[in-house]
């Protein structure tokens, strides 16, 4: 009897844990699946068989399918606490005040929770009275809509968790505080009739980053508060807002090239890169530093994310380096700053964000990030090279020929075919970004497992599950931010700032320039994906008039916001080397300040000669 009961214990314990784990998994291959036969379907099997049809039906599930797979990969996210939010404060509060804040934030955010799903449940029952289906597959259309109330009940869920296990922590005192507080913060929606909306919107926003709420949740609460105390919008709106504003096919890309670089990660990938990186440069003084910047850039042109790139590449290279004599601090600064490049060169994450906030050519902005990203690279391995030469720090001496180069790139053969399959697809006109990210991803799927044969069932399990809660971040960051900007657009905001700017000055240089120092100082503190969906409908209207085109824009904004990926507090890229590294990130901030000078200099060409980043786009 008590070993059934245990049983019973233990399958709930492993369906508690992962749950949405399994709906992730078999989601994202699932829609990596259906993309990738829609491309095949339309270029070979159309070939063959006569009045084949198109596969419609493909990118309506799949659509559905992300939809749901991004809101409870969010769960995911609730109980690991990662998520993208301000931590300065919380960061120099003393443990007693960190662990009564958490207790705010995940009251905060359950909220918001209950709130959408509870007006989710509102577009059930509209939809059963008056039922509407899919144009495809004629599917009702209630289906993927559960998601609002099913997907944020079970968030619900994992907050209600959360918090219970933070008040075992906190002990009833301080528990009681940190909901007194969450209190004082919501009182307006119950004393206050009616506020100006601008007010309690930035000022709602502004504190909640403050005191650490993520920023999406942020974003989300404070429209929240703008609607209730002001009225601008029904409150329903914001349920049925989560569902459509990621109800996009170009929206899909971001999983998918991040699912892609998990794939060839995980498979085997860097080590081949880096052994043909080191066979081109790394002879040369500082040569395995310059084979990790090479190496930064061969990657950052899979996964498209900075972070993971500097994880993937910076765990080889950084050991490496110090194994060679290298400066410790040198080296995690050289990974945290060559992988900067991976959001530049494409695909690139930030500009898929930008170019579906902006309407601009994702494929346009994939060729326009190419030359920042070359350059940014070269300046780094110059002053690579220069230093090393002071230090005396010498490549690896080893016999290299055009032989062992061959071989080298032989073995990575299977790598370096991802850029020509996404760039060769986009450009050639054969796939569509997120099209070129599904066969990506599903090629590093069967590279990773049949080919280089470094990957098994339990390590695809793990990559998918990184690949949906690191892009679900993004997703409902997205989502928030649509309901946001909604807001500003009804009062004007971006319009205003932008006629108070020109009123200033119409002069193309020092709004540029005004504008540089000011994402400079966000991406201080906060993270380039939230900066893009918050600042680009704010700042588009006064760069378009004082004639800047938009695809320059989105360059100049992704390249700044990249740097903001080396600068402390919000600086992840940073985090993610001193932890690979084991160092202090304070001496690597100190050790990555002359190459941010030299990223700065890149910034400055590209932002006042929009020729040199624009050569490649027609």
């Amino acid at each position: 009897m008590d070993g059934a009961v245990q049983g019973k214990v233990s399958i709930f314990s492993w369906l508690n844990e992962n749950f949405e784990k399994i709906f992730m998994v078999a989601g994202i291959l699932a829609i990596t699946l259906f993309i990738t036969w829609q491309v095949v379907y339309r270029y070979i099997i159309t070939q063959f068989i006569e009045r084949a049809g198109a596969a419609v039906w493909t990118e309506e599930l799949s659509r559905y399918i992300f939809i749901w797979i991004s809101y409870l990969a969010l769960s995911v996210a609730i109980k690991k606490r990662s998520s993208i939010r301000v931590d300065i404060i919380y960061d120099k509060l003393p443990e007693r005040l960190q662990a009564i804040s958490w207790i705010v934030v995940e009251t905060l955010f359950l909220v918001l929770t209950l709130v959408i799903a509870y007006f989710g449940y509102g577009q059930i029952e509209r939809l059963l009275t008056y039922p509407q289906y899919t144009t495809a597959l004629r599917i009702p259309f209630l289906i993927p809509y559960l998601i609002l109330p099913f997907g944020f009940g079970l968030m619900a869920l994992r907050l209600l968790q959360r918090i219970y296990g933070q008040i075992r922590v906190c002990g009833l005192l301080d528990s009681l505080i940190g909901l007194g507080v969450t209190l004082i913060i919501l009182s307006p929606w119950y004393f206050v009739d009616y506020m100006d909306p601008l007010p309690v919107l930035f000022g709602y926003f502004a504190l909640l980053c403050v005191i650490g709420v993520p920023i999406a949740i942020s974003l989300g609460l404070a429209t929240l508060s703008t609607i209730i105390c002001s009225q601008t919008l029904p409150i329903e709106y914001m349920a049925q807002v989560c569902f459509t504003s990621i109800d996009s096919f170009p929206i899909m890309a971001i999983p998918f090239f991040i699912a892609a670089g998990e794939y060839m990660g995980a498979g085997g990938l860097s080590k081949r890169l880096l052994a043909l990186a080191d066979e081109i440069v790394g002879g040369l003084y500082g040569g395995i530093g310059l084979t990790a910047v090479v190496t930064c850039m061969f990657f950052g042109a899979i996964s498209g994310s900075g972070p993971a790139t500097v994880a993937a590449i910076g765990a080889l290279t950084i050991p490496a380096m110090v194994e060679r004599g290298y400066d410790k601090f040198f080296a995690a600064a050289l990974v945290a700053a060559a992988g900067c490049v991976g959001v530049m060169i494409p695909p690139s994450n930030p500009f898929v964000v930008y170019g579906v906030s902006a309407q601009v050519s994702i494929g346009d902005l994939f060729l326009s990030g190419i030359v920042p990203g070359l350059m940014t690279g070269g300046v780094l391995m110059l002053y690579c090279y220069f230093y090393a030469r002071k230090k005396g720090w010498r490549g690896e001496q080893k016999t290299r020929s055009m032989a062992s180069l061959g071989n080298a790139a032989w073995e990575a053969k299977w790598a370096l075919v991802v850029p020509i399959i996404v760039l060769g697809g986009i450009y050639g006109g054969v796939m569509t970004p997120t099209e070129a990210a599904a066969v990506a991803a599903f090629y590093g799927l069967i590279v990773g497992i049949f080919l280089y044969r470094e990957m098994d069932f339990k390590q695809v399990c793990a990559s998918c599950v990184t690949a949906c809660e690191t892009s679900s971040i993004i997703i409902v960051l997205m989502a928030m931010a649509t309901l946001f900007g909604n807001i500003m657009t009804i009062e004007d905001v971006p319009g205003t700032i932008a006629r108070w700017m020109l009123s200033i000055t119409e002069s193309k240089f020092i709004i540029l320039l005004l504008i540089n120092i000011l994402l400079l100082i966000v991406g201080v503190f906060m993270e380039a994906l939230a900066a893009i969906v918050i600042l680009t409908p704010i700042l588009l209207p006064v760069v378009t008039g004082v004639g800047v085109s938009p695809l320059h824009f989105g360059v100049i904004m992704v390249v700044n916001l990249a740097i903001g990926f080396l600068t402390p507090p919000v600086g992840v890229n940073l985090f993610v080397a001193s932890g690979v590294a084991q160092a202090k990130i304070e001496r690597i901030a100190v050790a990555v300040l002359p190459m941010i000078l030299l990223m700065l200099l890149v910034l400055a060409i590209i932002t006042y000669c929009p020729s040199v980043p624009l050569m490649l786009v027609s």
